[in-house]
C-alpha cells in the first residue's frame, strides 16, 4: 500500500523542519570531518560576533577559523544529533564539505524553522542549511544561495482515517504544522479555515500526531513520506501540495563576499556529483533508488 503511495511522488522532492526546542547545540568540526555535539555549549561565542554590518564577511570567517552554520538536530535523516552524539544527516554532509573546502572548523548551531532568519539577521549563524525551501518572501530577507534539492508539501494521516483532500478536514478537525514552514504559510493563505496546531520542533509535532491531536499532519512530502514509510499505521494520502519548490542554503542580506564563495563552491561540487554521493550516504536507505534523480539537484552556473 505505502510502495504505491511512494510511487505517486515521481516529483516530489527532498529535505526538509527538525530542531531541538530551545537548544542551541555546538560542536568544533575540523577539516577531517569530526562533529560531535557538545549539548552544554552556548551560542553566545566569539564566533558568532559578526561586523557593523550585522554579518561576517568571507574573510572575517576565514580569519577566525570558524564558521557557524545552522542545522536540524532531531530532524533524521536530513539533520539530526545520532547515538554517538554526532550530527550527521544530508545538510550535514554538505556541511563538512563547505568546513573543508573553506578551510575552516564548524561551529553548529542547532536551529528550529522558525528561527531561521532571525539567527541569520542576529548573526548567531553565518550559513543556514536546514531544509530552507525558497520563498519570495523570504528571499526579501536572506539571499539564497543556488539549489541542491527539490521539495513541495504532503499530508499525512492514520491509514484508517487518510485524508487525501484537504476539502474533506470537517471545521472541528485541527492540521499539525510546524511553525515557521513552508506548510503553515500554504495553508494559511491558501485554506484559512483549516484550523491549524502548531508547533516549534519537528519532535514536538511528530509526537502531537502519534497522540492523535490532530487528523493530519502538513510538512515537506520528504518527511511525512519518510515518517509513513518508518512509522506503521500512517499513509501520505497527498503527496504533493501546492507547487514544487526547492531547498537551498541561505546566508544574511547582502553578504555578498560568502554568497558568492557558496555559490561558486555548489557549482564545483555540482560538478563532481557531490550531491548524488549525499544522497547515496545518507538519505538512499530512506527513499530508495528510484527517486535519487528526480529529488537530488547538482548546482551549475546554468
Amino acid at each position: 500500500m505505502k510502495k504505491n503511495l511512494f510511487n505517486k511522488v515521481t516529483g516530489l522532492a527532498l529535505v526538509s523542519a527538525l530542531a531541538m526546542t530551545g537548544l542551541t547545540a555546538c560542536s568544533s568540526t575540523n577539516a577531517a570531518g569530526s562533529n560531535t555535539a557538545n549539548n552544554t555549549a552556548s551560542s553566545d561565542t566569539d564566533n558568532s560576533e559578526s561586523s557593523s554590518q550585522g554579518f561576517r564577511t568571507l574573510d572575517e570567517i576565514k580569519e577566525s577559523g570558524v564558521i557557524n552554520i545552522g542545522v536540524f538536530s532531531d530532524k533524521s535523516p536530513f539533520g539530526y544529533v545520532d547515538e554517538n552524539g554526532d550530527y550527521a544527516g544530508y545538510d550535514v554532509y554538505l556541511a563538512e564539505r563547505l568546513g573543508q573546502d573553506l578551510g575552516v572548523e564548524i561551529n553548529y548551531v542547532s536551529t528550529e524553522a522558525a528561527n531561521r532568519i532571525e539567527y541569520l539577521q542576529t548573526g548567531k549563524v553565518d550559513i543556514i542549511l536546514a531544509n530552507f525551501t525558497v520563498t519570495e518572501e523570504r528571499a526579501q530577507e536572506v539571499d539564497f544561495a543556488l539549489p541542491y534539492m527539490n521539495v513541495a508539501l504532503g499530508v499525512v494521516s492514520p491509514e484508517g482515517a487518510v485524508v487525501d483532500s484537504l476539502d474533506s478536514i470537517g471545521a472541528d478537525d485541527q492540521v499539525i504544522v510546524i511553525s515557521g514552514t513552508t506548510a503553515e504559510t500554504y495553508l494559511t493563505k491558501n485554506y484559512p479555515d483549516i484550523k491549524l496546531q502548531k508547533y516549534d520542533a519537528y519532535a514536538e509535532a511528530k509526537t502531537a500526531f502519534e497522540n492523535g491531536n490532530g487528523v493530519a499532519w502538513a510538512n515537506d512530502n520528504t518527511e511525512v513520506i519518510a515518517f509513513s514509510l518508518e512509522n506503521e499505521g500512517y499513509v501520505v494520502g497527498i503527496p504533493s501540495l501546492g507547487d514544487q519548490d526547492t531547498i537551498a542554503p541561505a546566508v544574511t542580506k547582502g553578504n555578498e563576499t560568502l554568497l558568492a564563495w557558496l555559490n561558486d563552491e555548489l557549482v564545483a561540487l555540482g560538478s563532481e556529483n557531490f550531491f548524488h554521493a549525499g544522497y547515496e550516504a545518507t538519505l538512499l536507505e530512506t527513499y530508495g533508488a528510484d527517486y535519487e534523480d528526480t529529488l537530488v539537484i547538482e548546482p551549475s552556473k546554468n
